[in-house]
């Protein structure tokens, strides 16, 4: 029998306790301590029963708990401070450089497949959704006028538990939004936002959530309604759930769908940021809407490129989104014809090689196309992107292709530990919340005394210890272990001895096995009873990754045995509160993907903020981050690449082993006056100093504003007013330049010889450029100069502008004189040539035409 209505049934709060759902129905409460307090005092085994999700904690309160709260006065004044304290934070006004946007009229939007923001709202899955929250939290803080938007997933990412031969197993439990920190979002009507979308000739419904993070607000799109069939519910079912058709429709879903959602929601941003290829529809869908304002396909492709921006995250092909093309035909033929694409030309947008007709769809390419700001996520990933991506743009050098660099960050309010914080707000002062890139405010982290800081960090490591086995005992039970291995349970780890951390997902470039390869070498560090050392471990494989499995079960197997029980221990179920326990209780992070395959690695910097120690190979950012003297933490070898990888695990675990029995054992415990490891400590200070300013979300979030938001902002601004009439411009002058270009030649390419070229001495270039009847301006030539290499490459290169020489030119042939600089900054080998590109004021990117003229020998 089923009910004719369902109503939500929620507690009766007294008048003086409403506030509760006012900070309830806020995440900043995640990054909040004492508002987290106010809810974990009324009721402490309550609070961790329900995962630290405020809104199912007050739905389970008593009415007889609430009446009695609400006659604490202490508690009631509390609780109005921390309201007024929320209040204050939510009305400041928006950052001024963006002109007449606002939190409620925002300048940007942010896409993300997922997104972390608290383990009560389980829509991550590991680095790549933590990124993203933390991203929005910097939004807030920053107050930069963003929105974010994803997808609301019933059953979120996997559960994970272990069966008693270790072996991997998923479960997914049905999450319930009523009892979760969000609401549904209303349209500017005060309906509930719901919208259709056409998905492969297939209506489907889609109704929107909102979260509210601080001062911003994260729109989910949710399918699991009545009049969706089946599969198309299972859409926000599970995170990275079902085969390739499932993917194509979630991403058309999160960038077509989430275009159309903002418009329902009344909400037009002028600038999207999309995380990784997952949303790069979004992209698509703004050009279409540009030219359903009577653009035409290639002035509209300006306007939305010149106002996007792109973050890639992955730095092997695979792992990147392809279709193919009768997939996409099915999808995509009828989107292509209405904004007057023949399809072949539609795929093209997707394909690295635009005349391959056997080319999948790759969604990065259509991002890189559809922007003219993207990035990879760290200085090496950057690097590694541009070489992954070359084919795109065959024309110019690697070091050309336009993919910049933005460092990850992490948020700091969320991740430093409590105790920490404490410490830091008595040496470094409040600014290291509000402003933590602040090199002043982190250079004060030096004044901590050694002893003060050690005994937090001791104490954060208890801490650890006690949560580790209270997690192993619940794994140990849910297995039926027998009261043996309980109580072993109950003794495992050493509260005083050097503690390492490996947290990660189980993909098999992470390498969470190469401990393993030299057993002999682990057995006998860890039987040192003088030196103890000991491992934690946790981390998921992708449920078809059995391959990621097996290395669990293999680690798990040496975890259980009779030499490694009390000294190895393996968490089931990574998530956020394993996460900040493990972060904050390690005394050393050990990362040892294989180079260059981690794009950055975040989880290393958290650990920084709470004083633990790297130990990692030099990939992602402690590549950048990590000095040869190691006053900042220990690498795994140099930096090399090997082309075998079975070696290149050989040499490395060598290495590995060596720093840590030669280096990193012997100096956490060379302890002076008082117990101290003062090398060690002053490690950690040196770390606060140089690294915390470095590496957190504030300064990554600051960067893309400069570098990214606000020149993207300022040329659709540009380029839309007045009826979008400079995107019109450029397009008819794109279309003349597309003509024109096949004619326009480099000849007589000279310098004014000198008897001998001097380091520092300017070299004058000069050469005639044939500009077939191209106005000069709209020519950009450069001198393109640098150390060459045994090969006769470029080592490095600068380009330097080429400016027309007066009265040497030849009109009438079309002929122009162009003279330049270049200057030998080193002795040795120099070269230099020269190159064309087109020029217009309006065009952000000469990449993007695809147009180079290079002088020929």
């Amino acid at each position: 029998m089923q009910p004719l209505k369902v109503f939500s049934v929620i507690p009766r709060l007294p008048e003086n306790l409403h506030g509760l759902w006012e900070l309830a129905y806020n995440l900043w409460f995640s990054w909040n301590g004492e508002i987290e307090s106010l809810f974990a005092h009324i009721d402490q085994t309550l609070w961790r029963e329900t995962e630290k999700n405020p809104v199912r904690f007050l739905n389970k309160l008593s009415q007889g708990t609430l009446r009695e709260l609400a006659r604490d006065d202490f508690y009631i004044q509390r609780l109005n401070e921390a309201v007024q304290k929320a209040r204050n934070y939510l009305s400041r006004p928006s950052s001024p450089m963006f002109k007449e946007a606002s939190q409620v009229n925002p300048a940007l939007v942010y896409f993300s497949f997922e997104f972390g923001i608290s383990s009560c709202l389980p829509i991550y899955s590991g680095g790549l959704g933590i990124l993203a929250g933390d991203h929005l939290k910097s939004a807030s803080d920053l107050n930069i006028p963003l929105v974010g938007v994803g997808l609301a997933y019933k059953q979120g990412y996997f559960r994970q538990y272990l069966t008693p031969d270790g072996w991997q197993q998923e479960r997914y439990p049905d999450y319930d939004f009523e009892q979760m920190p969000i609401q549904r979002a209303l349209t500017p009507e005060g309906q509930p936002a719901c919208f259709m979308l056409d998905v492969g000739g297939r209506p489907l419904e889609v109704q929107i959530w909102k979260a509210q993070i601080g001062r911003i607000t994260l729109y989910l799109l949710d399918t699991n309604t009545a009049h969706n069939p089946p599969e198309f519910k299972a859409l926000t079912s599970r995170l990275y759930g079902g085969d390739l058709e499932m993917r194509i429709q979630q991403e058309i879903l999160l960038g077509i769908g989430g275009m159309r959602a903002l418009e329902v929601l009344g909400l037009f941003p002028k600038v999207i940021h999309m995380n990784e290829g997952h949303s790069a529809f979004a992209g698509l869908q703004r050009l279409r809407s540009f030219m359903q304002q009577g653009l035409s396909f290639e002035a509209a492709q300006e306007v939305a490129a010149s106002s996007s921006i792109f973050t890639t995250h992955t730095p092997v092909p695979a792992g990147n989104d392809r279709f193919p093309m009768e997939m996409m035909r099915r999808y995509f033929e009828g989107y292509a014809r209405e904004i007057g694409l023949a399809f072949k030309v539609f795929m093209a947008l997707g394909r690295e090689n635009p005349f391959n007709d056997n080319e999948d769809f790759c969604m990065t390419v259509l991002a890189l196309k559809l922007s003219r700001f993207s990035n990879g996520v760290s200085k090496l990933h950057g690097y590694v992107s541009r070489n992954m991506w070359k084919q795109v743009w065959t024309q110019y050098p690697v070091e050309d292709v336009p993919i910049g660099a933005v460092t990850n960050g992490v948020h700091a309010p969320t991740w430093v530990a409590e105790d920490i914080g404490q410490l830091n707000d008595r040496y470094l002062g409040p600014n290291w919340r509000e402003d933590p890139d602040c090199s002043r405010t982190w250079g004060q982290a030096m004044n901590i005394p050694d002893a003060e800081l050690w005994r937090t960090h001791e104490r954060l490591r208890a801490r650890l210890i006690d949560f580790a086995r209270m997690r192993l005992r619940k794994q140990l039970e849910a297995q039926g272990a027998r009261r043996k291995e309980l109580q072993h349970a109950d003794e495992v780890l050493n509260p005083e001895a050097l503690t390492i951390g490996f947290a990660r997902r189980f993909a098999t470039y992470k390498r969470a096995n190469l401990l393993l390869k030299e057993q002999e070498k682990l057995l006998r560090l860890i039987a040192d009873k003088k030196r103890p050392i000991q491992f934690i471990f946790a981390g998921k494989a992708h449920p078809a990754d059995n391959g990621g499995k097996q290395l669990i079960k293999d680690l798990i197997t040496l975890c259980r045995s009779q030499e490694c029980r009390f000294n190895m221990v393996f968490i089931e179920d990574y998530d956020m509160e394993v996460a900040q326990h493990m972060i904050s209780g390690c005394d050393v992070w050990l990362n040892n993907p294989r180079r260059p395959l981690e794009a950055c690695g975040t989880s290393g910097m958290k650990a920084m903020l709470n004083g633990v120690l790297q130990f990692s190979t030099l990939d992602g950012w402690w590549d950048e981050a990590y000095k040869p003297d190691n006053s900042l933490g220990w690498a795994i070898g140099k930096g090399e690449e090997y082309s075998d990888p079975d070696y290149q695990d050989f040499v490395e675990i060598q290495t590995l082993y060596n720093v840590l029995e030669n280096e990193i054992i012997p100096e956490f415990y060379d302890r002076g006056h008082g117990a101290l490891p003062r090398a060690w400590i002053r490690r950690m200070k040196q770390a606060f100093v140089e690294l915390g300013p470095a590496f957190n979300s504030h300064r990554m979030v600051t960067n893309y504003v400069h570098q990214t938001y606000v020149p993207a902002y300022e040329n659709y601004l540009r380029l839309s007013e007045n009826g979008f009439a400079a995107a019109r411009e450029l397009a008819a002058w794109r279309m003349d330049m597309m003509t024109k270009w096949s004619s326009v030649e480099i000849r007589n390419v000279q310098t004014v010889d000198a008897p001998n070229l001097y380091v520092n001495e300017k070299l004058v270039i000069e050469a005639d450029i044939h500009l077939n009847g191209l106005p000069p301006e709209h020519i950009l030539v450069e001198s393109y100069f640098g150390p060459i290499k045994q090969d006769g490459s470029f080592a490095s290169r600068e380009i330097a502008p080429m400016t027309p020489v007066p009265d040497v030119q030849n009109v009438q042939d079309g002929w122009v004189r162009y003279r330049g600089e270049a200057t030998p900054p080193e002795a040795g080998r120099f070269g230099y040539t020269v190159r064309a590109v087109p020029a217009h004021p309006h065009l952000l990117d000469p990449h993007s035409l695809g147009l180079i003229r290079w002088a020929q020998p």
